[in-house]
């Protein structure tokens, strides 16, 4: 018999890409393997996202294209799983009744189950409206199918406190939960002993990590019992046992495991960024020179009224901290243009914060309201599309200038920087990525793999990447190469 194959198409963020890595490792765990290409797939699984503008307009017109394939293929299921799910979950089963599984954010490692069942009991809806505490619900519990050998994410919290009015993730993701640190450490051990070499930490918001643990242990009965397990041995050792987050301490941990290079983290809040976590990024080699740092707006008044807790001074205070910290510091953000209310003197200070900060990269958006939200309710305020869409250019012109002139100062430098494999857009280029998160393009005379690390002249720049000459070949990839196998 021929193996039933799989393919997944993901929407949104980090933690969907994440999130799709394990349903992959529960398919292939169930006998599955990857399909040839999409349309040929016996199971198709939309693991979606209602973050961005026009989400649902995407999974519902793939939806449609998906229920004429299954008219002429039968056989075909189809799984819908992610924040759009969780969000509009009965929208979803009304819209679209040939789907077979609809699952949400929590239960993720209830895919294959519900499979089987849906071949029993029809389509089968179940999400959970919060994560179960026990350790299935984390993602180191599940199998993973990782689409990148040497790099891998490593989840260390889900769900978010905070509540930024314009956000849905507290919504469909949850209240935050952290996993116990010793687990951590543990994964990225198994995943170094893989050959993995740099990893990404991922969260909704990476500095609180550890604060809900620390509080968890301060009033345990079996106080350090089993402290350093769950908390980090740096706690367990401090008498004080005070609430904190554990987050810079983790950066440490991990960094000293043998065989990571690279240390990555996505994304922090700017109210919590610590001093010590400044302090952890500069002592460990390993954390890279990148920090992701949202601004959203430099209004105080709007950043009021998105629940930000911090004003634009305390901002560029925290980054001025980062960067005097933290060498050859790269930094990007966020910023949301148009949120409700937003006055041509609001979107001026976002204008001066932005040349200020000078940052190295700017993701911009539109403020599209998400149904869930509070700023959704806040119609009478909406800005005119017109006026945003000018303030969408001028902050788009300012933002370039600086990502532009950031590049520029790295001409004639050398940078260290690891293979990703042909670039999409010239197949006689390599694309790879220096330590500060960016992408450098150069040709090489001999076939490198992904993961190669390399050093590379900088000749050239553009506001998006760096071009330059391979200089020396650092170090192959140390994990194994994966070789497809079909049954037949």
């Amino acid at each position: 018999m021929t193996a039933k194959t799989y393919a997944i198409r993901t929407f949104g963020c980090q933690m969907n890409e994440h999130d799709s890595e394990r349903i992959a490792g529960l398919l292939e765990a169930d006998g599955l393997v990857p399909a040839l290409d999409a349309d040929s797939a016996d199971v198709v699984v939309l693991n979606t996202c209602c973050i961005r503008e026009n989400a649902d307009n995407k999974l519902y017109g793939t939806l449609g294209h998906l229920k004429t394939a299954k008219e002429e293929r039968p056989g075909l299921e189809i799984i819908v799983s992610g924040c759009l799910a969780q969000n509009d979950r009965e929208e979803l089963q009304r819209r679209a009744g040939h789907v077979d599984v609809i699952l949400g954010t929590h239960n993720v490692h209830r895919a294959v189950e519900l499979l089987h069942q849906s071949r029993e009991t029809g389509p089968v809806l179940e999400i959970w409206d919060e994560a179960l505490e026990e350790a299935e619900s984390f993602p180191s519990a599940l199998a993973v199918r990782r689409e990148i050998d040497y790099s891998a994410w490593v989840s260390i919290q889900i769900g978010c406190d905070n509540t930024c009015t314009y956000c849905i993730v507290p919504a469909v993701r949850g209240r935050e939960l952290s996993r116990p640190f010793g687990e951590l450490v543990a994964e990225v051990e198994r995943l170094a002993a893989d050959g993995v070499h740099e990893i990404t930490l991922l969260g909704q918001n990476v500095n609180s990590y550890g604060r809900d643990l620390t509080l968890a242990r301060r009033e345990a009965v079996d106080a350090a019992s089993d402290d350093a397990l769950i908390a980090g041995s740096q706690w367990a050792a401090d008498d004080s046992r005070r609430i904190r987050p554990l987050f810079a301490d983790l950066l440490s941990a991990v960094s000293a495991v043998d065989g990571i290079e690279r240390v990555r983290f996505t994304s922090p809040h700017p109210k919590d960024l610590r001093p010590e976590t400044i302090v952890s990024m500069a002592e460990n080699d390993a954390v890279c020179n990148h920090l992701h740092l949202p601004l959203q707006s430099g209004s105080d008044s709007i950043l009021t009224a998105m629940h930000r807790g911090y004003t634009a001074e305390r901002y560029l205070e925290k980054l001025a901290a980062a960067r005097a910290g933290i060498e050859d510091l790269a930094v990007s953000t966020d910023i949301i243009v148009g949120f409700p209310g937003e006055t041509d003197d609001d979107f001026e200070r976002t204008l001066a914060v932005a040349a200020e900060a000078e940052f190295d990269l700017a993701y911009t958006f539109i403020f599209s309201p998400r149904d869930g939200t509070v700023a959704a309710t806040y119609a009478d305020r909406f800005v005119d599309p017109a006026i945003v869409s000018a303030r969408f250019k001028q902050l788009h012109t300012v933002t370039e200038r600086s990502a532009l002139a950031k590049h520029r100062a790295r001409i004639g430098r050398v940078e260290e920087v690891v293979v990703e494999g042909v670039s999409k857009r010239n197949d006689q280029m390599l694309s790879s990525r220096t330590r500060q998160n960016k992408l450098l393009h150069f040709a090489s005379a001999t076939a490198l793999r992904a993961g190669t690390r390399a050093s590379v002249l900088v000749t050239d720049a553009g506001a998006h990447y760096l071009a330059g000459e391979l200089v020396e070949i650092l170090a192959a990839p140390r994990h194994r190469i994966r070789i497809p196998v079909s049954a037949g």
